[in-house]
């Protein structure tokens, strides 16, 4: 055969991934990180418990006998109901809160760092607000940010009046209006990973900023930008 009648080899085509896929992940991350704060406070109260047990024994003070301890599962969490994130108490929200934010951060620094390599970096604290929303955005939300606000002071508010995460949430307008202001209370906790992906796309970008998410209806978000030194 004649090198001329030879198939040159095929480049393997490039990975595929459906973009409803980051839409499922988002909706697993919020009660995949509550299972994990819980079980992380469930096993820091068994071993301050026993502690405070072992510290009773060496001091010949016999633990009270009003106390029961509860019954563990095996992965190490205690029995009862489940709770949820509109449920939990200041101690287990924030630890819940702190988490989520903190997973978005390194998304958010680690796309910045990929996606600003090969064009020109921003210079103002303005462009880089531009470059989230109209760059990075599309690529975790597929859109952009619909609207972008500034007092020109170090304050900015970006909101995506149909935000990807909440679009998919729906509420029996049957069950009347506290059904639907239950529904956006409990909707909250989903903008805490946004909220921390802006954060550290900024950070990567050489901006320190504080980042608060809020919905009052769904599906739009609001993110509210707070640059260090900021005035209102």
């Amino acid at each position: 055969m004649s090198r001329a009648l030879q198939s040159e080899p095929i480049p393997p085509p490039d990975p595929l991934i459906a973009t409803s896929c980051f839409d499922f992940l988002l909706i697993e991350l919020v009660p995949l990180a509550q299972r994990i704060t819980d079980k992380i406070h469930a096993r820091d109260k068994v071993l301050k418990e026993e502690l405070d047990r072992s510290l009773n024994i060496h001091r010949s003070v016999p633990p009270p006998s009003s106390t029961t301890e509860p019954p563990m599962k095996p992965d190490g969490s205690t029995t009862g109901a489940p709770s949820t994130a509109a449920g939990l108490d200041d101690e287990t929200r924030e630890a819940l809160y702190f988490r989520l934010n903190n997973m978005g951060y390194r998304v958010g620094q680690g796309l910045a760092e990929r996606f600003s390599t090969n064009r020109p970096r921003p210079v103002t604290p303005l462009e880089t607000i531009k470059f989230i929303c109209k760059d990075l955005w599309p690529l975790l939300f597929r859109k952009q940010i619909d609207n972008l606000k500034t007092n020109h002071r170090g304050i900015f508010v970006l909101t995506d009046v149909r935000f990807q995460p909440l679009s998919r949430v729906s509420v029996d307008r049957r069950a009347g209006p506290r059904a639907a202001e239950e529904l956006v209370r409990r909707a909250q906790v989903y903008l805490v990973f946004p909220a921390g992906a802006i954060r550290g796309a900024l950070s990567a970008l050489g901006i320190e900023a504080t980042v608060q998410g809020e919905t009052t209806e769904i599906p739009t978000a609001t993110f509210q930008i707070k640059t260090k030194g900021a005035k209102a």
